[in-house]
């Protein structure tokens, strides 16, 4: 991609006022809530938009696109869609139970509820699946979309996406990657606007479009479709999303960062509006790469990419590559800072230094934050291998390893306030191992149908054993005093108008 020097200067501006701006806004915090949580004060609308930041990145940009190039089509937006009553529905259920409590991460809140063995088992589990599979794809797929538009070496653009993740996020922590993500996400939504509507005029306009990709603009997939049956979408994506939207500490984080619950609650809302931009932004420039360049269908995970490079003009393709370059960066710091506040709060400070002072607990975060990024990036060239299927394929199917044992933990911990400890232990060994027999013996069922299965076992395993084996009295949650829990009307009315929306969408796209 040729890029003239007003290009250049507009990408490199980008990051010098996004960094310099979030550096500057996290000055002055010193201990472990200022680090990992902002100080709990983030506004709703920093929250709404780091989560969108945090959510939307090259792992869209490609892995989605890539789909939606292919004979998924906008059905992958299902996932983003349903995230979306997902949201609505966390927002009025568990996040009053989180913030009430005061924890910083998820795997604390296992602690209160079951006991420190079922704390520790997930946030090891978590920590392995961030770095493992989150972070690495990330990197891969964003050191192809380097390579793709810009000619950088697969390897090399690895390691210079993540150690400018690193660096920012190990030095302002939460709040740095929250005030960084104010403009990367907002980049990110327009520049991906701004391709669909050069490629919809690159295709004749809408009524064009539809008419040539009749067959990709469908939800709703055929029972037998190999990547996203509506058999599988229906029994195992709700799992999936009561994980992704209410147990996921990158995405968590941010509410639990929340001034008020009122903050926390309009944050996630107004992310799930934001959302419903996705298959417009990303999913769709996707399907049109396939009309407009037939040598996608040979590299679908280059269709983004391959829009940006061929549709872009001089003059814009600054904004573009700061958008896709920004959110990289932001998810990678998202990821990186719950992975280090997991490991340093969960692991540890609970089992290795119950005393830590809070300079030593930035310390070790900081730490946390620079190896992680490193081991990720070792691992993330490995993803070209063919074998994988795709980076979007690849994140969700060994996230599987982690939804059902997870929210079945949870889901029936709160459903359930008799279960002992031996229950919630053993649905988060249980989980991750059932998958994996799923995996190893059933590769012809669908991911999606083995999460549901591997849930429905953990959860009947988990109704003998309370039956068996009941408290006898209710373990008591702590409560914060000084947060104001009260919610609003208007907050209801604004979630109930995202979840119409929601479905308005997928049922024109039936």
């Amino acid at each position: 991609m040729a890029l003239s020097v007003f290009d250049l200067i507009f990408f490199a501006a980008f990051f010098v006022v996004v960094v310099g701006f979030s550096v500057w806004k996290s000055r002055g915090g010193s201990d472990s809530s200022d680090y990992f949580l902002g100080g709990r004060s983030l506004p709703w609308w920093l929250i709404g938009i780091s989560i969108v930041a945090a959510n939307i990145s090259t792992e869209q940009m490609v892995g989605m696109a890539g789909q939606g190039a292919g004979d998924v089509g906008i059905a992958v937006s299902l996932w983003q869609l349903a995230g979306s009553i997902g949201v609505v529905v966390f927002a009025f259920s568990l996040l009053p139970r989180l913030l009430k409590s005061g924890i910083y991460t998820i795997p604390e809140f296992l602690e209160y509820r079951y006991n420190s063995l079922a704390r520790a088992i997930m946030a090891m589990i978590t920590v392995i699946i961030y770095i493992g599979v989150l972070l690495t794809a990330v990197l891969y797929s964003g050191g192809l979309t380097m390579q793709t538009v810009l000619g950088v070496p697969l390897t090399q653009g690895v390691w210079v996406l993540g150690v400018v993740a690193a660096l920012y996020t190990v030095w302002g922590g939460l709040k740095a990657v929250a005030w960084a993500d104010l403009f990367q996400g907002l980049a990110l939504l327009l520049g991906g606007l701004l391709v669909f509507g050069l490629g919809l005029h690159a295709v004749g306009g809408w009524d064009a479009f539809t008419e040539a990709n009749e067959e990709r603009l469908h939800m709703i997939l055929p029972s037998d479709h190999p990547v996203l049956p509506w058999t599988g979408a229906f029994a195992g994506m709700w799992i999936v999303l009561l994980y992704y939207c209410g147990l996921n500490q990158f995405i968590v984080q941010r509410t639990l960062a929340a001034r008020t619950l009122r903050d926390g609650q309009a944050g996630v809302i107004f992310a799930g509006a934001l959302w419903l931009l996705v298959p417009f932004a990303i999913v769709l420039p996707g399907t049109m790469a396939s009309q407009l360049f037939p040598e996608v269908a040979e590299t679908p995970d280059r269709a983004f990419p391959y829009m940006v490079t061929n549709l872009i003009p001089a003059g814009l393709r600054g904004f573009v590559l700061a958008a896709i370059a920004g959110a990289i960066v932001s998810s990678l710091g998202s990821m990186l800072n719950s992975a280090s506040t997991i490991f340093t709060m969960d692991i540890y400070r609970r089992l290795f230094s119950p005393d830590a002072s809070q300079s030593r607990l930035v310390l070790v975060g900081r730490l946390v934050t620079a190896a992680s990024v490193a081991l990720a990036c070792f691992m993330a060239p490995q993803l070209a291998d063919p074998r994988f299927g795709g980076v979007f394929q690849f994140i969700q199917q060994f996230q599987g390893y982690i939804w059902p044992g997870v929210v079945a933990a949870f889901a029936f911990g709160l459903l359930v306030p008799t279960a002992p400890a031996a229950a919630g232990v053993f649905a988060l060994l249980a989980g991750p191992a059932l998958y994996g027999l799923f995996q190893a013996f059933a590769p012809d069922v669908h991911f999606l149908l083995q999460v549901a299965l591997t849930f429905q076992l953990v959860v009947f395993a988990m109704g003998f054993i309370a039956f068996v084996w009941p408290l006898e009295k209710p373990r008591v949650l702590p409560v914060r005093e000084d947060l104001d829990v009260s919610s609003s009307p208007r907050l209801k009315f604004a979630g109930g108008a995202v979840v119409i929306a929601t479905v308005i969408i997928i049922w024109i796209f039936r």
